[in-house]
């Protein structure tokens, strides 16, 4: 880049944004602020409010550099290391998934069924940045929060993530899915997001996503495998009136309904994200499974 001033430099970025990766101009816009701002230390009205500041060399460089990975691909919440969910920012690199707004949704139903005045276990399975682990624990600081991955990169990620957010109520084991648990486990509510994208998907192919790791992304010929495993082993470790909640894939609903209803769920549901499209499968244990327990014993 030859400009030299702040307006001029995003401007530029911008039009390379959009001609690179095909950006519609506000989001490119959106992103070559973000960029700057974390080079700069500034919040995004600076940017807007300043745009003759004049740059130095190291600023231009660091931007420059930042740019040039961007423009192949790579996620902005790499490039800055970092990206806010429900309202906490996490810590995010190539080892872990990038926590994604539709998550939330998973977040705010488990919310809902989870006590705020009274101990509860909650099981987070494949945590990755912990997102979902830490911010439940963060809301229901009355909670233990078991969080399992089988990344140990991952799990590195995570517990960084719990330290910097004062969450103590959260605790993390390396895991391939339910393997390293006790026999004798028993939770009130099952979280996940597990990976639920179908081998084929043309997803997959997008610049973006093939910067994440695909063992959080890529579940089988239709995306279902790890669903597949979830589901009846949770039964077994929910206590009698716990909750399984999972994400999935918009074209899964009548799968993942099929099968909580199979293994004995009741109240199975799916909620829609603000987008209108299926996001998130829940059912409820209302009967004795072979690992029911009570909180305490």
């Amino acid at each position: 880049m030859i400009a030299s001033t702040l307006g001029a430099t995003l401007l530029a970025a911008r039009k390379q944004l959009i001609h690179s990766l095909a950006l519609e101009i506000n989001v490119a816009a959106l992103e070559a602020h973000v960029l700057f701002g974390h080079v700069l230390s500034k919040p995004r009205a600076y940017l807007l409010a300043y745009p003759e500041v004049a740059l130095t060399d190291s600023a231009l460089t660091q931007f420059t550099a930042l740019l040039a990975r961007r423009l192949k691909g790579e996620p902005i919440a790499y490039l800055i290391g970092q990206r806010e969910f429900y309202e906490l920012v996490f810590s995010v690199t190539p080892d872990v998934l990038i926590p994604r707004p539709e998550t939330e949704l998973l977040v705010e139903l488990a919310l809902e069924r989870i006590p705020r005045h009274r101990p509860v276990r909650i099981l987070d399975l494949g945590t990755g940045s912990g997102a979902i682990a830490i911010t439940l624990a963060k809301h229901r600081p009355q909670a233990q929060v078991i969080a399992l991955d089988v990344s140990m990169r991952a799990l590195a990620v995570a517990k960084a993530n719990a330290a910097k957010l004062k969450t103590p109520n959260v605790s993390f084991m390396a895991s391939d899915w339910f393997g390293a648990l006790p026999s004798t486990s028993c939770f009130d509510v099952i979280v996940s997001n597990p990976p639920y994208v179908a081998e084929n998907d043309p997803h997959l192919l997008g610049k973006d996503i093939q910067f994440e790791p695909a063992l959080a992304l890529r579940a089988g010929p239709d995306g279902m495998d790890a669903i597949r495993h979830i589901v009846p082993l949770s039964f077994k470790l929910l206590a009698e009136g716990g909750y399984l909640l999972f994400e999935h894939g918009y074209d899964q609903q009548e799968a993942c309904a099929a099968l909580l209803a199979a293994w004995g769920y009741a109240e199975v549901a799916c909620h829609r994200d603000l987008g209108g499209k299926a996001r998130v499968s829940l059912g409820k244990k209302t009967r004795d499974g072979e690992k029911y327990c009570t909180i305490g014993n």
